[in-house]
């Protein structure tokens, strides 16, 4: 192959992937979050999760970022892994479309394609009119792509050395198997290693035989997104993307053991080569999905066992209220309390592990703290939400009246929710720009920051259970709050003064400060609830 046969070919093999990538991104776009919603709404089953992870790897054209949304969902802990396992075997279905679309040979529109597609994209003022143009696009690169390749493979067809050796996978296969994997787990795509195969039949020079053991293969390699995707999530979300390797590599396994029935059943489906090829990708992921549906719950048990632990799972959605309570509505009162103590409780988590990752950077905690402020926020508006509707119904005078120290509580429980991630930015930017804190100013921190989470625990306590003596302590405690941040800021800035502290490392712990000092503020507002006193004494954050 001379080297501009050669640069044809890369070229060709990146105008597919980006072809295919712009497709996949326009369909995806068009559709907005619905994908994602779907995944979360229909895998309540597994047989339901095959159909969604087919429907949503279909549009979106690849099974690896298909199987990345599992992780995300089971890192939120919005979806188990009974259900993830369903939508992984479903996605390996679904990425069969491009080489299915592939084998009708369309190259012959590619341009027009291209030149429809860029014309909708750049002059539509409309969103979805511009992704529509968007798929058109890809659409046409991705098919203009696949001809630029068949071209540049023709050469090939004369050079008896590379006949050789591509007949060597179909007498070795596991060689092939090696191969579909390396080239795949390079170019994070099996659907480009597959449609390089299709353009290589399209010449005659792959033939079925020496195709299959790259195809197994490829599905192996397309594993290697979602593996990487894994690294530093939850446990569950590292077993959704072991249980992708080893369904694809069982799978492997068992259609080597039948290669020549195999080979045999695709020949009867069509005597066109590249549709062979597409053939054969539907006929392995059908299949071995058929075949391992039943015996899941064993993967999941060995995957559980090779990767032990029980998951740190964040509970979403309302857990003590819903709107039946609304008919008893004293009832729904005392349950609400409870709802918004379990939100504080989740702040209070929150803001403890952004405290400790701003001591020592964790990128596994940052992403936790992340999450669960997330599910704060959720909680708030669902919890708010929640009262709106209470205060509608026939509560005594006094309950009534309580529902807007209810509201002002949920306000101050997510704020503490958002100062823990302004102390999580905080702890970014200094690992991001390695600043240095003295031991000082560190056992300063410390010290304030036991303090503030005492309090604000002592709050949580006092709203549940509507305590006056704990509330009289978070007084007492948040004056000692304001007492320490003046004494912290003056050492401080005397440090400064001095020289013994980096200048940006001094805004970084005034600013830990600020959050702290307002931290103990919502908390005094919450102690102020529970003794019903006038708060304008004091101004409050």
């Amino acid at each position: 192959m001379s080297w501009n046969s050669f640069f044809t070919m890369f070229g060709g093999l990146g105008l597919f992937i980006y072809g295919m990538r712009l497709m996949g991104e326009g369909l995806e776009r068009a559709a907005g979050d619905q994908l994602k919603n779907l995944v979360e709404i229909l895998t309540t089953n597994r047989l339901m999760g095959v159909f969604v992870g087919a429907l949503v790897t279909a549009i979106i054209q690849s099974s690896g970022a298909t199987t990345v949304i599992v992780v995300g969902l089971l890192n939120a802990g919005i979806m188990d892994l009974s259900q993830a396992v369903g939508v992984i075997m479903g996605a390996n279905i679904g990425t069969t479309m491009t080489a299915q679309l592939i084998a009708f040979k369309l190259s012959s529109i590619a341009l027009p394609a291209i030149g429809i597609g860029t014309g909708v994209f750049l002059f539509s003022k409309n969103k979805t009119r511009k992704f529509i143009g968007q798929v058109i696009l890809g659409f046409g690169l991705l098919f203009f792509g696949m001809q630029t390749m068949e071209t540049a493979f023709k050469p090939l067809a004369e050079l008896p050395q590379f006949i050789g050796f591509m007949t060597n996978f179909s007498k070795t296969p596991i060689l092939g198997v090696l191969a579909g994997f390396m080239l795949t787990g390079l170019i994070q795509s099996s659907s480009a290693t597959i449609g390089v195969l299709q353009a290589l039949a399209s010449q005659g020079l792959v033939n079925l035989s020496i195709a299959l053991p790259i195809l197994f293969g490829d599905n192996i390699g397309s594993c290697v997104t979602a593996l990487l995707s894994s690294i530093g999530t939850n446990i569950n979300a590292r077993r959704a993307a072991l249980f992708h390797l080893l369904f694809n590599i069982i799978g492997t396994i068992i259609f080597l053991l039948i290669l020549p029935l195999v080979q045999m059943t695709v020949v009867l489906t069509s005597s066109d080569p590249v549709r062979q090829i597409a053939n054969a990708h539907t006929f392995f992921n059908v299949v071995n999905t058929v075949i391992q549906f039943p015996f899941a719950f064993l993967l999941v048990k060995l995957i559980t066992y090779i990767i032990p632990g029980e998951p740190e799972v964040i509970e979403r959605g309302l857990k003590y209220i819903d709107d039946r309570l609304l008919e008893t509505p004293s009832l729904a009162l005392v349950q609400v309390k409870k709802e918004i103590a379990r939100m504080g409780s989740l702040a209070l988590e929150t803001l403890k592990d952004s405290i400790d990752t701003f001591l020592k950077y964790d990128e596994k905690k940052d992403k936790l703290a992340r999450e669960k402020e997330t599910v704060v926020n959720e909680l708030a508006r669902a919890t708010t939400r929640y009262l709106a509707l209470l205060s509608r119904t026939s509560l005594p005078l006094d309950e009534y009246n309580s529902i807007t120290y209810l509201i002002s509580a949920v306000n101050d429980m997510e704020r503490v929710g958002d100062h823990a991630m302004n102390i999580l930015e905080l702890a970014e930017f200094r690992n991001e720009h390695r600043l240095p804190f003295s031991q000082d100013a560190i056992n300063e921190l410390l010290e304030i920051a036991v303090k503030v989470q005492e309090t604000f625990d002592l709050a949580i306590y006092s709203f549940l259970h509507w305590d006056e003596e704990s509330a009289k302590k978070i007084l007492a405690n948040e004056e000692e709050i304001d007492s320490m941040e003046k004494i912290l800021r003056n050492n401080h800035i005397k440090r400064l003064n001095e020289g013994t502290c980096n200048p940006s490392s001094g805004v970084i712990f005034l600013d830990m400060l600020s959050n702290f000092e307002r931290v103990g503020d919502h908390s005094f507002n919450i102690a102020t609830y529970v003794l019903d006193i006038d708060k304008n004494y004091k101004k409050l954050s």
